[in-house]
């Protein structure tokens, strides 16, 4: 399944606000419907994010070739796409990454394209490793929960969860897979289910105040989830409900994994006080679609995001290999020097 292609010097993203009733493609030859697309989650995912903001710097860099104001014009198209979303980390992590290539290079649109398409294969090899490491927690006959979308439509690659349970289901492991909703824009029920149901995994939608019944009724063996940003101590960011996942597995006995490349690392925060959560317009979550759920009258609190503490994380799934407590010297050992 793809969320993003790269044809004749141009970036096509599927709208993922459309899914799963409508496919669309939207094509930009301008960096510009790119910020707004990744605001308004048309894409979405922190490595995906990652890789359409790449590609979205070397169409500006197609745009203002040539020009007197090259540099200047190149870092307010970086700037535009940094503050798209503050949260994940791989953003800022790939857009450092093409600004360190535009230096070395000058005006070079082709070198700035070539750049963007190596962090998009290494972003897919990652993926493939990530289900690789994670398939082998997995047990024979597994029922597997999941929070929100960390698949092809997250990663561009099979995913980090995603990737974890399609490795897993192709060896013959995966009894189950139970997607929670995901409050309140759905990514699971529309997202994770749809690419799950087009690979023909077995997959059943639960509201998200359901998991912690199915984990009484012992018929949840692990969950696996996401990461949008990871502290140095193991604390990480992931889609609001997060948090409330792990604490369920905590008190039922259910192992919690979370599966991230390492470029969702950002060691220079010590721990999870210090990821910026996003906070979401409030209309999200007091509509549904044009129905209105909820008084107008009424404040709404809508943080895309929530931090889990590493406390509740039994293994951490990278590229690299399955991360075990301590945590941070687990993670330090992946950055030597």
């Amino acid at each position: 399944m793809e969320a993003l292609r790269w044809q004749g010097n141009a970036l096509c993203l599927l709208d993922q606000t459309l899914l799963p009733a409508r496919v669309k493609w939207n094509t930009y030859r301008d960096y510009r419907p790119v910020v707004e697309d990744i605001r308004r989650l048309a894409v979405r995912g922190a490595p995906l994010i990652g890789v359409a903001a790449a590609y979205a710097y070397a169409l500006a860099g197609l745009e203002f070739h040539g020009r007197e104001d090259f540099v200047l014009r190149m870092d307010e198209a970086k700037t535009a796409l940094w503050n798209s979303r503050p949260t994940a980390v791989n953003l800022f992590w790939a857009l450092e990454r093409m600004e360190a290539k535009r230096r070395a290079v000058g005006d070079d649109p082709a070198a700035l394209i070539g750049e963007a398409e190596d962090i998009r294969r290494e972003n897919v090899a990652m993926n493939e490793a990530i289900g690789a490491f994670g398939a082998e927690v997995v047990k024979a006959g597994s029922r597997i929960l999941t929070h929100c979308n960390a698949g092809a439509l997250a990663t561009d690659g099979i995913g980090t969860a995603l990737g974890v349970i399609r490795a897993a289901h192709a060896q013959g492991k995966v009894e189950m897979v139970y997607a929670d909703e995901t409050r309140p824009l759905l990514q699971g029920s529309r997202l994770t289910a749809y690419e799950l149901a087009a690979d023909g995994i077995p997959v059943t939608v639960i509201a998200d105040n359901m998991a912690a019944s199915l984990m009484g009724l012992g018929k949840i063996d692990l969950a696996v989830v996401g990461c949008d940003r990871m502290a140095a101590n193991g604390d990480f960011a992931n889609k609001i409900g997060t948090y409330s996942v792990a604490v369920n597995c905590r008190y039922h006995g259910v192992p919690f994994y979370v599966a991230l490349p390492t470029s969702s690392i950002d060691m220079g925060l010590a721990d999870g006080t210090g990821i910026p959560i996003e906070q979401r317009d409030g209309r999200e979550l007091s509509f549904l679609g044009e129905t209105q759920t909820a008084p107008l009258e009424a404040a709404v609190y809508n943080p895309a995001f929530d931090v889990t503490p590493n406390g509740l994380v039994t293994g951490i799934i990278t590229e690299k290999g399955v991360l075990y407590p301590p945590f941070s010297t687990a993670l330090a050992a992946l950055f030597p020097g």
